[in-house]
């Protein structure tokens, strides 16, 4: 997606010098978390362990100060030393990428462009002195790398050279889909001074490249074309000898792909794959045949979703997997028997991990009460501990009670769910309700942190507010039935499940039904105009995020149709134009009576900003609801900047707090008020 800065003379001027009164005047709380405390919030990131087991690394994401600058967070690398369990920073100074530990040494490699370099090149920065050099430059930006076993060889990722030319016109157009830049990959030796690296001939776009442990053969990922959609559906991995460079094998799979992986023997791959073309997600487990490339799925009849995975040893796998809510850690063989769980469900949410050979594992986890964080478990350990503390303020916040629920709808099917309470929560008591619907819809909710600027959380729970989280049919963690169980019927069942959730709150005598929101981004934006528009009569306020409102309109305009058809419609929308119609939230307007937020990012070419100017149009036009669109200049699908970020988390907390507990539902102001500060990281 495209990104750029606002533009600072309208938008931060109003935002920071307009801005005159506290935030009490918008109701926010102060003996809870607030969107200025979520703002600040650094979450550990990408995780690593060197061979030896002696020395972890991990990422730390660490977000720009809203009031100061609309920008990306930065990404800084800290390392462990892990018998000691002491931590240091190794470069905080910049954002780098693409960390490893470099073959026979703790020494850690990245990604990086400093100052005076030309592209994004190649560093190896010494633990122990903390000093880094550069090992490699190309003449393009290098996208991804992998290390041979000789720790010498790199396999790496670049876009494909492209002619230029220049015009005698003083303005060029952008020809739509055409021209694009394939990724191509490389096989260079970076110490050996002024050696030419040699290109991988495969056709199309490469999206990963991994050396065989014993340096003969490479993995390589690729795709025909790099539209995203050949991404999502039409990765193929090709086995390429690394002498000759020719295909050897290619493998059996077709589908969304993952996760690639060699066994220490260099015999057999592991892959986190779709079962078929129409699994919605990479989430199966397969095994392939490096000379053959022929492979078998694992645990079918699997009811979670690997996310993870890594060789222990020839014959045997470590997996993480997400089961229902929670996270599993284990170990399975790699034809499939013997698999048993050896850090259980029912703990910290396990995100990722690394391991080594001596049986030490690092992870990033989360629970309810922190985002990630890095965790440490060492051989003989029954469970993980945590071993940082990146926001040691956030210790002292009081934070609402958070559990996992299950309900059962009226076709019998059992739904789970996450739900939040106040912090002044009371039995008996009924309060305003806040549904926040995950996008996808091939993604759930853990049992872990579940806050940002996009998810009320404990912001809602500082509010006095429910906050709902419903894993609605066609989630992920429940096995490849359920994840498939949604398609074919768009906005049927699946929406059906989110109205039975609250109603199942209702029952339980938490929810106020006078008084439910709902909100939720892309496939959960979707599922926001849909609740304000079929079931107006049930919310009593909407915020939905670059939503989809007509899918008419919107198979044209996203970048992704086919995946649309292969893991979720099933039917191409020119065999059944009416029913994509009555399917779309537009079609139901008439009844829309939910005062309605839109936002959309203007660079959105997920779901395009469209989706939002016809609902928005719709509402305006045909009926006297409250509505109102805010459009983010230089966002995606999904904000990325601090500013941008920071203003969404503001206006959405103000209009739930408006429509949920106001009492004159007047429509908020355009602007914001807030007092200039400074968000101190």
């Amino acid at each position: 997606m495209t990104c750029s800065s606002f533009r600072k003379s309208s938008y931060l001027t109003t935002l920071i010098l307009a801005f005159t009164v506290g935030f009490m005047q918008l109701g926010l709380a102060q003996n809870g978390l607030t969107p200025t405390q979520v703002a600040k919030i650094k979450n550990v990131g990408s995780v690593y362990l060197s061979a030896d087991g002696s020395t972890a690394a991990y990422t730390l994401s660490v977000p720009a100060d809203p009031m100061k600058e609309n920008a990306l967070p930065s990404t800084h690398l800290y390392i462990m030393d892990v018998s000691s369990g002491e931590t240091s920073p190794l470069i905080t100074d910049m954002s780098v990428s693409g960390i490893a530990f470099r073959p026979g040494s703790t020494n850690i490699t990245y990604l990086a462009k400093k100052e005076g370099d030309e592209t994004n090149s190649l560093y190896e920065l010494n633990t122990e002195s903390g000093e880094s050099e550069k090992l490699y430059s190309f003449e393009r930006n290098i996208a991804g790398y992998s290390w041979a076993a000789d720790g010498n060889h790199i396999v790496f990722r670049s876009a494909e050279p492209q002619d230029e030319s220049e015009s005698p016109l003083p303005y060029s157009p952008e020809v739509y889909e055409e021209n694009l830049t394939n990724t191509w990959a490389y096989i260079q030796n970076v110490a050996m001074a002024e050696h030419e690296p040699h290109r991988i001939p495969v056709e199309g776009s490469v999206y990963d490249a991994v050396w065989s442990p014993d340096q003969q053969k490479l993995a390589v990922a690729v795709a025909p074309t790099p539209l995203v959609d050949d991404f999502y559906m039409s990765q193929k991995v090709v086995i390429i000898d690394h002498k000759t460079r020719d295909v050897v094998a290619e493998v059996d799979h077709e589908g969304k792909l993952g996760q690639i992986t060699w066994s220490p023997d260099s015999k057999k791959l592991a892959m986190i794959a779709a079962a078929t073309i129409n699994d919605p997600i990479a989430g199966r487990l397969k095994i392939a045949d490096a000379a053959t490339g022929e492979t078998t799925l694992l645990k079918e009849d699997f009811k979670g979703s690997f996310e993870q995975i890594e060789w222990a040893n020839a014959n045997t796998i470590h997996y993480l997997a997400s089961k229902g809510v929670w996270s599993e850690f284990g170990s399975i063989k790699s034809d499939g028997s013997q698999m048993k769980a050896i850090v259980p469900t029912g703990g910290a949410i396990l995100n990722s991990f690394a391991h080594a050979g001596n049986g030490t594992h690092v992870f990033n986890a989360n629970t309810p009460d922190h985002p990630g964080e890095l965790y440490l478990m060492k051989k003989g350990d029954n469970q993980p501990q945590r071993v940082t503390n990146s926001n040691p303020w956030l210790d002292q916040v009081p934070k609402g009670n958070q559990e996992a629920v299950t309900y059962t709808t009226k076709d019998g099917m059992k739904v789970e769910g996450i739900v939040i309470y106040p912090l002044d929560y009371k039995d008996g008591m009924r309060y305003p309700t806040i549904t926040v619907v995950h996008g996808g819809p091939e993604a759930h909710y853990d049992n872990g942190w579940l806050t940002s600027y996009s998810m009320a959380g404990q912001m809602g729970a500082a509010e006095g507010f429910v906050v709902f989280y419903p894993n609605y049919r066609g989630s992920t963690g429940r096995g490849i039935e359920y994840a498939m169980s949604s398609q074919g019927d768009l906005a049927g069942a699946e929406f059906d499940d989110i109205v039975e959730g609250v109603d199942y709150l209702i029952a339980e005598g938490v929810t106020d039904e006078a008084k439910v929101g709902v909100t939720g981004g892309s496939y959960g934006g979707y599922a926001t105009a849909w609740m304000s528009t079929k079931y107006s009569d049930r919310f009593a306020a909407g915020v939905m995020f670059v939503g989809i409102s007509n899918n008419l309109s919107k198979w044209g305009t996203s970048d992704i149709p086919e995946e649309l058809y292969y893991v979720h419609a099933r039917k191409r929308i020119w065999e059944d134009y009416m029913g994509y119609l009555e399917r779309s939230p537009i079609y139901h307007v008439d009844n829309a009576k939910t005062p309605l937020l839109i936002m959309h990012g203007k660079e959105d070419t997920r779901v395009d900003p469209g989706q939002s100017y016809e609902l928005y149009r719709h509402i305006k036009t045909r009926t006297d609801t409250p509505v109102r669109l805010v459009l983010y200049p230089g966002e995606g699908h999904g904000n990325r900047h601090a500013t941008a970020r920071f203003d969404y988390n503001l206006r959405a907390m103000r209009w739930f707090n408006e429509y949920l507990k106001g009492d004159e539902n007047q429509r908020p102001d355009t602007e914001l008020e807030v007092e200039k500060m400074t968000i101190e990281n």
